[in-house]
């Protein structure tokens, strides 16, 4: 079964200094861009995070801050990396809780307004978890016949993964091949923010996950306590959470558009066909 594209893909993988969605910076970012006619285009850049990079992070990706120190830094490549990914669905290994999140923040960061909206995301993870339960090397083992070699290099992640995901849509004939089908396969329960501090519940509804007001719908909690939006806002949360929460507010700050009489009585003639 192949991959059923509607619109460029771009699967990509991040080495970083850590693990911290918030607080890391990324090291270097490789993206591997799949157009709906099966050509490919490629890009891996080393970036000075403009942070020391730990050791312990150093020891798995082999990337220290020797060198990088003459890379340019992710807000000098960040107008290349959007115009790349830009109208693009994307795609990577535990990207939907790690890479997605920690580029958005690197972007937002930059100035660069990133969001999801008229996007899809397939985490190939998920679905070898869901399927399999296994790492990247032994899903590339497993799926494809072969060692993966120069693992946690961003650009061998992120081929390994566009490799993957082509052999499972072999493998698990259930799974669909489109972008909507995979999107809808490999996210686990519905998110409002990357980070999973705003959900969606069954009506649809945003609620928080987290705190005293868990559960609660976000219009509820800020219609009860308009301070909890400038206490997150000032507080230590992803960019991306603080976004979407900020449209929330703006949603329930908006007129709410109401009709004139004359629109009424439109609308009606409209519905039994009387005019």
């Amino acid at each position: 079964m192949n991959l059923k594209l509607e619109k460029p893909i771009v699967f990509f993988d991040l080495e970083t200094t850590g693990v911290n969605i918030g607080k890391d910076r990324i090291v270097e970012i490789s993206i591997l861009k799949v157009f709906p006619n099966g050509n490919k285009e490629s890009k891996t850049w080393l970036v000075n995070p403009e942070v020391e990079i730990p050791a312990e992070a150093a020891a798995i990706h082999g990337i220290t801050n020797e060198k990088v120190v003459t890379e340019p830094t992710f807000k000098e490549l960040a107008t290349k990396v959007n115009k790349m990914i830009m109208g693009c669905d994307l795609a990577g290994f535990n990207s939907n809780r790690f890479d997605i999140p920690l580029l958005a923040e690197e972007l937002m960061r930059a100035g660069i307004d990133f969001d999801m909206n008229n996007r899809k995301a397939i985490d190939v993870q998920v679905i070898f978890h869901k399927k399999e339960q296994r790492t990247l090397s032994a899903g590339y083992q497993f799926y494809c016949g072969k060692e993966l070699e120069g693992a946690h290099g961003a650009e061998a992640d992120t081929n390994a993964t566009f490799e993957i995901l082509l052999a499972q849509l072999e493998k698990y004939e259930d799974i669909g091949n489109t972008v909507d089908a995979l999107s809808e396969f490999s996210t686990h329960g519905k998110r409002a923010d990357f980070a999973g501090f705003i959900l969606m519940n069954d009506e649809d509804q945003e609620i928080f996950s987290f705190g005293k007001y868990k559960g609660r719908t976000v219009e509820e909690v800020l219609k009860e306590n308009p301070g909890y939006h400038n206490w997150i806002q000032n507080a230590d949360f992803p960019l991306y959470t603080k976004k979407v929460l900020k449209q929330i507010k703006e949603r329930m700050s908006a007129p709410k558009n109401t009709m004139t009489d004359a629109e009424k009585l439109t609308a009606l003639q409209q519905k039994f066909n009387l005019r």
